[in-house]
């Protein structure tokens, strides 16, 4: 009974020996290897701007770096254990199969990720809608693009919703149009009113000569007569020339006597007089 302890006893000693220094080495380099891809992608994404190279590729190339280092390290883990890897790429082709109809998303939005790095339709800090959300482009990753709204709300997308819909940036041409709709009343001279809103676009800087900014009357509406406002400006000028040109329009018009109606109903009440009995 001793001697089957005695043996029992040396190989748990011999296992754990044995097995034991192959697990903690096995921790050791995934927590290493772990930091050390950490460090390669810092140091790929520092190098990579210092050389200037376009900052829409310089997350992504960061991110495959940072992952090629992780494969080396499992790939060295297996080995602490003597596996051995060109046997087991048959293995992993086979269960490739197999994983890759189930992760058919991650792999789309992956998919995805090279196109728009290829195509490249939006780069870092262009204004986009996307996916049904809009904002400023901070990273684009190998499995997702990250936005940041208007009001500072960081949006991630999935690269697959991304290269799968329209995708409209408003970053990318150097000149935008604003189309503004001003509405005076019926009794108001429209000739005069077209003089006053040419004038506040001809006095404004912001506003280019080329193309020719457009005022038209556009449409006989129920409650005024609407008159169509189309100036063209740099992109950076889009919203601060918008909000000036409402407030200076509306102001120059009633200083000239044009009046901007409110939505009006005309009730005609038609009384009936009673016959006589």
């Amino acid at each position: 009974m001793e001697e089957q302890i005695t043996q029992a006893v040396e190989g748990v000693v011999t296992m754990l020996s044995t097995w034991g220094l192959r697990v903690l080495g096995a921790v050791a380099v995934l927590i290493v290897g772990r930091i050390f891809a950490g460090r390669v992608r810092g140091a790929t994404h520092k190098g990579l701007e210092r050389a200037k190279l376009d900052p829409t590729l310089i997350p992504f190339l960061a991110s495959l770096v940072y992952y090629v280092v992780i494969t080396i390290v499992l790939i060295a883990v297996l080995n602490l254990f003597g596996i051995e890897t060109t046997s087991l790429i048959a293995v992993v082709g086979a269960a490739g199969l197999a994983i890759g109809l189930a992760m058919q998303g991650t792999l789309s939005n992956v998919a995805a990720g090279v196109m728009l790095m290829v195509f490249r339709p939006f780069r870092i800090g262009d204004f986009v809608e996307i996916g049904g959300s809009a904002g400023s482009v901070s990273e684009i990753g190998l499995f997702t693009t990250a936005l940041n709204t208007g009001d500072n709300v960081r949006i991630t997308v999935p690269n697959g919703a991304v290269y799968g819909s329209v995708i409209k940036n408003y970053s990318a041409n150097d000149n935008r149009r604003n189309d503004i709709l001003i509405g005076i009343s019926y009794d108001d001279d429209i000739g005069k009113a077209i003089e006053v809103i040419s004038a506040v676009l001809a006095a404004d800087v912001r506003v280019l000569k080329d193309p020719e900014p457009l005022v038209a009357v556009s449409n006989l509406g129920d409650s005024a007569i609407e008159i169509v406002v189309r100036p063209w400006c740099a992109k950076a000028d889009y919203w601060p020339l918008r909000f000036d040109l409402n407030r200076s329009i509306k102001e120059k018009l009633e200083a000239a006597g044009c009046s901007i109606p409110y939505p009006q109903t005309d009730v005609h009440i038609v009384e009936q007089v009673a016959s006589a009995s």
